[in-house]
């Protein structure tokens, strides 16, 4: 096993929801029969997706299932991949990028913003179980760092302020709009500076 945690209260039962399993035929019709266990990661991907952000071993079971596959030849994809979640990460789960570009612009004080407002420990649950939090490489958004991902979403231009209003947001579910949080479009220049300048 990578090392992954997995959750100790395990659901009994897991089963696509309708919309899913539309979902489900339409990715196994790009595989071929004789293929069809190709589709492992998007299956994970859609019961990691319905199940609140983690994936319990009877979804697991269940897509060894539907796939023809022995349960250890899931098990051990999704246990392989950082993407995946085998136990809960709460309704926000935080990325903090601590890359070079984002460590040279402040990522150390997000860090310091998820231990004070999520949790002490990276991959715990905060108390109210609403969120948790991990360090990560890069995310591919340098230029706008430091930056996190939650959820699905990129939040730039952080800073420990903009970090702490997002934290505190988590309570009451007013999360700010994703994004630049210093109000710049895509990556342009702040303060309309160029990158070659005039001597």
């Amino acid at each position: 096993m990578s090392g992954k945690h997995v959750a100790k209260n395990q659901p009994k039962t897991f089963i696509f929801s309708s919309e899913n399993i539309k979902k489900m035929k339409e990715i196994l019709c790009k595989y071929p029969e004789t293929r069809k266990k190709s589709a492992v990661m998007p299956l994970l991907y859609l019961a990691q997706k319905q199940n609140e952000g983690w994936i319990p071993l009877v979804a697991i079971q269940y897509i060894a299932d539907q796939l023809d596959v022995p349960y250890i030849k899931v098990y051990e994809v999704a246990t392989f991949y950082t993407m995946y979640k085998l136990a809960p990460v709460g309704k926000y789960f935080v990325q903090v990028c601590t890359t070079t570009p984002c460590a040279i612009r402040g990522s150390g004080k997000i860090i310091e913003m998820c231990k004070k407002y999520i949790s002490e420990r990276e991959s715990h649950l905060s108390n109210d179980e609403k969120s948790s939090w991990i360090e990560v490489e890069c995310l591919g958004a340098c230029v706008n760092a430091p930056m996190i991902q939650i959820n699905e979403d990129y939040y730039e231009d952080l800073d420990a302020d903009s970090a702490e209003k997002i934290f505190k947001s988590f309570k009451d579910d007013s999360l700010p709009k994703f994004g630049s949080q210093k109000g710049r479009k895509g990556s342009e220049p702040i303060k309309q500076r160029l990158t070659l300048l005039k001597n």
